[in-house]
């Protein structure tokens, strides 16, 4: 019996790799989040960055220093700059138009396993 390894399987399988799902996902939840679909206050996740002149999308978040690995680790702080990263291309005008472009972005600088 042979084994495969992790990206082979991945690729046979034609699936995106487990931590790529989850940064997806965050930015969907961060979406909802920024956009008001769900009933949270977004200033106690958030607060918008106040820079006039930014380059991609006008939804910038301002990042906060940590000092403590712990708080790094927490979704208000590891989705921040994947979501700052974001090009113009991508459509913030609803959901489905949302998901479907950012699918097409190059994540592979924010990503550890490959």
């Amino acid at each position: 019996m042979s084994y495969n390894s992790y990206p082979e399987r991945l690729h046979r399988l034609n699936l995106q790799s487990l931590e790529l799902r989850r940064l997806l996902a965050d930015l969907v939840w961060c979406y909802k989040v920024v956009f008001g679909m769900v009933d949270i206050n977004t200033d106690d996740f958030f607060s918008y960055n106040s820079s006039v002149t930014t380059r991609g999308h006008k939804y910038k978040l301002y990042k906060k220093r940590t000092v403590s690995n712990v708080r790094a680790t927490f979704f208000s702080e590891r989705v921040i700059n994947v979501w700052n990263f974001l090009p113009k291309e991508v459509d913030f005008t609803s959901l489905p138009r949302f998901k479907c472009t950012v699918q097409c972005v190059d994540f592979s600088g924010f990503l550890k396993c490959f």
